[in-house]
């Protein structure tokens, strides 16, 4: 009895010194979430659990005697890491708002901030979004008279991006053989000049973009070994969640942190690599064990989120993929319904049957229409399911719409206190220096900014002392302004808080007024915003959370912000979700309809180029695939109208790659995509529940007259030329007038004699060559 006593208590030890959380995880996420020292790569498949792995690791570190300032944990959204840290916090306490977490973005700011010195700024910098960086690019363009027809702001900015996420230099940039060639041959040769003038302009104005966040950090580890030294010994264990979508400069900066302790955790999963076009390096994750040879990796593969038809069907998809990491991901959830496949005449009609499937799942399963979401390829694709689903008087909102933080009002609040606090910023400045309106024009605006340039000397020196500077009329008025600036420089002098500072400016500066006497509802919606964010940075200044309750802190925050971030305004959240796929990519819904789903529009005709722009492409449809937990629906139209002229489609290849066992397809349908004989249910939703209208184009009605020849039987396109006669089961008879052959993708463009021009995939258009 004695000795079963001892036992017992000894049992009863072991359960209270386990954390209870760990008996909440599968082998694979204990084994993460309790490994010690070194580094780890962790391949975490769609809905897998990372978050909560992520999570209990942080928590466990904590229990188990790290201090919670020597952790590093970034993020891709500040929403994910204010979401991870509140579970940390539930685990550990309070100890959990030490930890340094956040986006690459924000920690880097935070660090540049503190040792902003040693690369010439000052702690007060401005940062730069996206239409900051544009207008000043716009200035420079027009202030050297070049074309802004060739030297388009987007095109330019997004040079300078890309080389920065490179980590090229401007002087690198002008250096570069390679780099000057490719610019010769777009016409716009002067971009390296440019980028070195934007360069010069950000450091005067104190400001910075938001890829010198990542930047300048490099620069500063580089450059500051002693800097370095200070933050590789203060962080004693680095994590980097989605790994895969870090770029070149991100990689560089968590390697060279990790390089004392060497304990790096880097969590993501290769087959959801889809920001290539952002700078993001699918090669970080691929070759993660290259640098650390002694990595240990642990695969997560079961997925909680889906059925076992939507995993199995995504798992047939991204298996075609030759450059991946092999995992296999299961699940033991139920099988599911099969994925149903709509296809539609027009790209009208596609909207209206998408719209009454929801109408009708809704009915049936008495669902509300926040558990469903319709993902597409590109925004402009969301017009008819918008119409559609109107008429239904099914409610929606559409992901990635005008940013709260983009309205005009609140850019030229924001203007106000970003030049109060960093009286250097020229964008800031041009922005409101005649705001409310003080009778300074363009003309003198630009005039201060040149005399400025030719002094060697800040905007503000010429401001605040304009009387040495210039004469006549607007001097009052800039005198004015400088005063009222400077009022404003003194309250947070004063050490008043974001809100009061924010309250002052908004009411003294006259905007506030201004908007309140327009009585129209655009104006008094204007009003509300201003108001909304006042609350905004109320909110923040009350927050415990927030320690730095200054003006420059606030600002700080809000520049890091992304759409994912912000809250959603509408009060009424039962809505169907529309966005693009790139935008739900974290995100999961119950259901799911994936649309567009067309040869050159998804895959997109600009992502055939290469196998890796390719696979990419398949990523991002495996990415949609997993957002769904237990609908899933495909579509696609025939025709669709693009730039003003209608357009015959086929369906995309990557209906094709999932495996036909999954599908809801009928008979006609697998004919006509080379599928007969496939073992998939009879049952068919591929339907029209509705007739076009007469208004609408019959695109398909002159193909579908015709009657494959007698002897009609696909023929062998490897050796098909130009100038050829073939003949389409669907489209007829037509001409080869165009080749286009890459590695295996073979395309034809075919010259139909009904329904003109096509363009069609060799791997499973059947074709018969006509002798």
């Amino acid at each position: 009895m004695k000795n079963t006593d001892t036992n017992n208590i000894h049992k009863e030890v072991d359960r209270l010194s386990k954390p209870e959380y760990l008996d909440t995880l599968n082998e694979p996420q204990r084994q993460a979430v309790v490994y010690g020292n070194g580094p780890l790569m962790i391949i975490a498949g769609a809905g897998s659990g990372k978050t909560r792995v992520l999570t209990y690791r942080i928590a466990h570190l904590i229990e188990n005697g790290v201090d919670p300032f020597r952790i590093l944990s970034l993020t891709f959204t500040n929403k994910a890491s204010g979401e991870m840290r509140k579970r940390i916090e539930g685990a550990v306490g309070t100890e959990a708002r030490n930890i340094w977490m956040g986006t690459f973005h924000s920690v880097f700011a935070k660090i540049l901030r503190i040792e902003a010195r040693y690369l010439g700024y000052t702690s007060d910098f401005s940062i730069y979004d996206t239409d900051d960086s544009k207008s000043l690019l716009r200035s420079i363009i027009k202030e050297y008279n070049l074309d802004d027809k060739v030297y388009k702001a987007n095109v330019v900015y997004n040079r300078i991006s890309g080389a920065k996420n490179r980590l090229v230099s401007a002087d690198d940039y002008i250096n570069n053989a390679v780099i000057q060639a490719d610019d010769e041959a777009a016409k716009m040769k002067e971009i390296g000049r440019i980028y070195k003038t934007y360069v010069t302009r950000c450091f005067q104005a104190n400001a910075m973009d938001f890829d010198d966040l990542l930047f300048n950090t490099n620069i500063l580890f580089r450059d500051f070994p002693d800097v370095l030294y200070k933050y590789q010994h203060k962080f004693q264990h680095v994590m980097v969640d989605e790994f895969q979508d870090t770029n070149v400069s991100q990689y560089l900066i968590t390697r060279k942190l990790s390089a004392v302790n060497r304990n790096i955790v880097v969590v993501g999963d290769d087959a959801q690599s889809i920001y290539a076009f952002r700078g993001a390096n699918i090669e970080n994750i691929l070759n993660f064990e290259k640098d650390f040879p002694d990595v240990q990796t642990i695969k997560l593969e079961q997925n909680y989120r889906s059925t076992s038809t939507i995993v199995n069907a995504a798992n047939s998809v991204i298996a075609r993929n030759k450059s991946q990491l092999k995992k296999e991901t299961f699940t033991v959830n139920e099988e599911g319904s099969m994925i149903d496949v709509i296809k539609a005449g027009s790209d009208n009609e596609e909207g209206r049957l998408v719209a009454g499937a929801i109408f009708e799942e809704k009915m049936q399963k008495s669902l509300k229409n926040e558990n469903f979401a319709i993902l597409y390829r590109t925004n402009a694709q969301s017009r008819s399911f918008e119409e559609a689903l109107r008429k239904l008087g099914i409610k929606y909102r559409i992901i990635g719409g005008q940013s709260f933080y983009q309205r005009k009002e609140i850019k030229d609040i924001l203007g106000y206190l970003r030049f109060t606090v960093n009286q250097r910023d020229e964008e800031a400045f041009k922005r409101i220096i005649n705001l409310p309106k003080r009778g300074i024009g363009d003309t003198t605006v630009a005039r201060i900014t040149v005399t400025a340039a030719e002094n060697n000397v800040p905007i503000w020196e010429v401001v605040s002392n304009i009387g040495n500077y210039a004469t006549g009329r607007t001097i009052t008025p800039i005198e004015q302004f400088g005063t009222l600036i400077k009022s404003f420089k003194l309250m947070i002098e004063a050490g008043k808080d974001a809100f009061e500072v924010s309250a002052h400016i908004a009411k003294v500066s006259g905007i506030l007024k201004d908007l309140y006497e327009d009585k129209t509802v655009e104006g008094l919606s204007r009003y509300e915003n201003v108001q909304e964010l006042l609350n905004a940075i109320k909110e923040f200044v009350d927050s415990e959370e927030n320690e730095d309750k200054t003006l420059s802190a606030f600002l700080q925050s809000v520049s890091l912000l992304t759409n994912a971030d912000e809250p959603d305004e509408n009060e009424d959240n039962d809505r169907v979700t529309m966005m693009t796929i790139h935008s739900a990519k974290g995100l999961e819904f119950r259901n799911v309809f994936i649309v567009g789903l067309e040869e050159d529009l998804f895959p997109s005709q600009m992502m055939l180029e290469s196998r890796q722009d390719l696979e990419e492409e398949r990523r991002l449809f495996y990415v949609a695939i997993t957002r769904a937990e237990q609908k899933l629906t495909f579509s696609y139209a025939e025709s669709r109208y693009q730039w003003g002229r209608l357009k015959m489609c086929e369906p995309s290849r990557f209906l094709l790659e999932v495996d036909a066992k999954y599908l809801n397809i009928s008979q006609s349908f697998q004919r006509e995509i080379g599928r007969e004989g496939s073992s998939s249910s009879p049952m068919s939703f591929v339907k029209n529940l509705s007739p076009r209208r007469p208004t609408e184009p019959k695109p398909t009605t002159a193909a579908s007259s015709h009657t494959p020849s007698s002897d009609f039987v696909p023929s062998d396109t490897h050796e098909l030329v130009e100038g050829d006669k073939v003949e389409h089961s669907k489209f007829g008879f037509g001409t080869v007038v165009k080749m286009d052959v890459n590695g295996t993708d073979r395309k034809a463009t075919v010259k139909f004699d009904k329904v003109g021009d096509k363009t069609l995939l060799l791997s499973f258009a059947k074709l018969r060559i006509v002798k």
